[in-house]
């Protein structure tokens, strides 16, 4: 019983952290109709910004909210110089540049850190393992869970009670009509990519003390997140995390029954077999097209 809650409270933590990076991949896309294959970036220059801030003898607290702040103004920069210049590319080019910016990001980062993984405190001085059922968690990954609940709620409100979530749907829906009534695609393209800047920034803040961060992390965190945002149906925020969880779990306990060195294949091995299943994703609308066969 222990063991079993053990997979699962950790596959809940891994899915928390790939569900904050699938919603970075949503709300881009939603808007834009980008995949911002940068998105795993963004993630680590949560935490190796804060590394910086914090070394540099910046308190804590105010080291967080800087962390968002820088991030969300270089996701702002990518929109403005690379996307909103190639507005007019099709998709896969658009693709092959966001490719572009995530190296050249990853180069300066390796550039200016180094290639050493670093170390972040976690956010309360005493993250001793607490024990449930015969399993152990640290209060780091209970915070990692919080957040991802709270992003939820925040995107809820957002897209649902607030005239910019209101802008971002009509501009998703037909952006014509949207600017027809006075909203720009522009504004909301560019809002898009800072806000999932900053839902990357935060990921990388909650994951850091787990995982430390290196130059190179979020190539890993930013496939599994596009991974768990397609699982989910691109396009879709529930359908984001419900991914995220479900390829968490699916990787917790694959390396736990069967081995942890396969536990990346088990799970896109997983993926791949649930959207043969089901191919637009779990929450995913199908296409029809017309005049198909």
């Amino acid at each position: 019983m222990g063991e079993l809650m053990q997979y699962l409270i950790t596959g809940l933590t891994i899915g928390s952290m790939y569900a904050i990076v699938a919603l970075g991949f949503v709300t881009i896309y939603s808007v834009t109709k980008v995949i911002n294959l940068a998105q795993g970036e963004f993630v680590m220059l949560g935490g190796m910004i804060m590394f910086s801030f914090t070394k540099a003898g910046v308190p804590y607290i105010f080291s967080f909210f800087l962390t968002i702040l820088t991030v969300i103004i270089i996701g702002f920069l990518i929109e403005a110089t690379i996307i909103r210049k190639a507005k007019n590319a099709d998709p896969l080019s658009l693709i092959i540049l966001t490719i572009g910016a995530a190296i050249f990001i990853r180069g300066i980062a390796s550039m200016f850190w180094g290639k050493d993984p670093v170390k972040i405190a976690p956010f309360l001085a005493n993250n001793e393992p607490i024990s449930i059922f015969g399993a152990s968690i640290t209060p780091q990954s209970i915070w990692v869970m919080v957040f991802m609940l709270a992003i939820v709620a925040i995107l809820y409100i957002l897209m649902e009670k607030t005239m910019i979530g209101k802008a971002f749907r009509a501009c998703s829906a037909n952006p014509l009509a949207a600017r027809l009534m006075a909203i720009s695609p522009k504004k909301m393209s560019a809002f898009s990519f800072a806000f999932s800047a900053g839902l990357g920034a935060i990921a990388g803040l909650v994951i850091a003390p787990i995982l430390f961060p290196a130059y190179d992390m979020g190539i890993m965190l930013g496939i599994k997140g596009f991974s768990a945002s397609i699982l989910g149906g691109l396009g879709s925020a529930p359908g984001a995390v419900i991914g995220g969880i479900l390829l968490g779990l699916i990787e917790s306990f694959g390396a736990g029954y069967i081995s942890s060195g396969m536990k990346d294949a088990i799970a896109f091995g997983a993926v791949l077999l649930l959207l043969l299943i089901r191919p637009f994703g779990i929450l995913g609308e199908k296409n029809v097209g017309k005049g198909g066969l």
